[in-house]
């Protein structure tokens, strides 16, 4: 069975997220794709279940180290850079990807006949409980003063939900040391099982800004780049008018604590009815071999 890996948002190999990508072809039970996820040990591993076009996509499975997974951003990026250049091998301008969630669009973009940028549209953003201070302080061994009281602690989703929480500086947010019991008891009793940090200060002056996800109850204890959680950061971004308005295109840095340094790219919008949320970003092959 051939595999590929891949580095997602980053512009060069060794940084950014990595991601497994195995074209299955239908062979492998749910229990089996589940045994790889976990020995491969990513974030995320994918698999390719037809080369087929099925209703103008392809169908595609995401699991974590832990549980089957019915969206995610990182992997639909990769799986949609593989599926152009090992399968359809033709410069096309989207992909659609068929995921538990429905159906999700990849645009690329190319340079010099490559794929410079993949984007995808994530579905359009819902807002649910909010949190205190107090609460999301204990977990994040932090003050509740450090977190910003201008914006709510909110769980949002775009098809997975991430609990938001706005942080007001940098040197908080690189100071975070998750208490795994609060942790553990906070996402008991909530729908979202992940937490996105972030604050308006980063590394490099070009960003706008830094973020951090800890999502230890699905296997991941620090996510380099998660491309799910900053759709819903976005979502948020856009609602509570983080910049004054209602739009956002942003360049975010994730991974810098974990040295796997990521730049993921945001565009949201209020139109008339709803959010949109567009998350893009870059792709390297690393390597390519076969599961005996």
């Amino acid at each position: 069975m051939k595999f590929y890996i891949v580095d997602v948002f980053t512009q060069e190999k060794y940084a950014g997220n990595q991601l497994a990508v195995f074209i299955e072809k239908g062979v492998l039970s749910t229990q089996q794709m589940q045994k790889i996820a976990k020995e491969i040990n990513y974030s995320e591993t994918t698999f390719i279940t037809s080369t087929d076009i099925r209703e103008g996509g392809y169908d595609v499975r995401i699991f974590t180290p832990e549980q089957e997974l019915p969206f995610a951003g990182h992997p639909t990026l990769g799986t949609a850079y593989i599926l152009q250049k090992e399968i359809i091998k033709l410069a096309v301008n989207q992909i659609l990807l068929n995921l538990q969630v429905g159906q999700i669009p990849v645009t690329l973009h190319y340079l010099n006949d490559s794929v410079a940028e993949l984007w995808m549209q994530q579905k359009p953003p819902s807002y649910h409980q909010t949190f205190a201070a107090d609460a999301l302080a204990q977990v994040l061994n932090l003050d509740s003063t450090e977190i910003d009281a201008r914006y709510p602690i909110q769980e949002v989703s775009t098809g997975i939900p991430f609990i938001i929480v706005p942080l007001k500086t940098h040197s908080s947010l690189k100071r975070i040391k998750i208490n795994r019991d609060k942790y553990f008891e906070l996402v008991s009793h909530t729908k979202a099982k992940a937490i996105l940090v972030f604050c308006p200060e980063t590394n490099k002056s070009e960003d706008d800004l830094s973020v951090r996800v800890f999502a230890d109850a699905v296997g991941v204890p620090e996510d380099p780049a998660t491309g799910s959680a900053n759709g819903c950061l976005a979502g948020y971004l856009v609602k509570y008018a983080y910049f004054g308005a209602d739009s956002v295109d942003l360049r975010v840095e994730q991974g810098y604590e974990i040295g796997r340094p990521s730049l993921l790219l945001l565009k949201a919008q209020q139109t008339n009815t709803e959010i949109e949320v567009f998350v893009g970003g870059s792709v390297v092959m690393v390597a390519s071999g076969e599961f005996i």
